[in-house]
């Protein structure tokens, strides 16, 4: 639940060096967010490896996208929901962050499991 309200407060960021916490720090957080809501549906120990490649994958290709603009893509950019899910603009320096975001996401996601893995559980006590 703090991902969420982090990442709009870097979107929204108006303080000293909002430039780059509105563009990358949010895409940072974009990634954790993507990763934590993926090991929610799908939590094995094989996925914490798995989620944050696919993570990354499948917003580099969106940040791609972003340089296509049919009708429908344009559409759903109208609106900021759509503006946060799909993006606006196309960077060249947004994949660098999604991987930066995709390593903190994954490590987050390895400390989850290790915190709550029940043989874990068993080892404390």
């Amino acid at each position: 639940m703090i991902v969420i309200p982090l990442g709009l407060l870097c979107k929204f960021y108006q303080g000293w060096g909002h430039k780059w916490v509105n563009d990358y720090g949010a895409a940072i957080w974009y990634e954790i967010f993507w990763c934590l809501l993926f090991l929610y549906f799908f939590s094995t120990q094989k996925a914490i490896k798995v989620i944050p490649i696919v993570v990354f994958i499948i917003t580099c290709l969106l940040e791609v996208l972003q340089l296509w603009h049919p009708p429908i893509l344009v559409l759903i950019r109208s609106n900021l929901m759509g503006k946060l899910l799909l993006g606006t603009t196309f960077s060249w320096w947004d994949f660098p962050h999604y991987l930066v975001g995709s390593l903190l996401g994954w490590l987050w996601l390895k400390t989850i499991w290790q915190l709550t893995s029940p043989i874990n559980y068993r080892k404390v006590i």
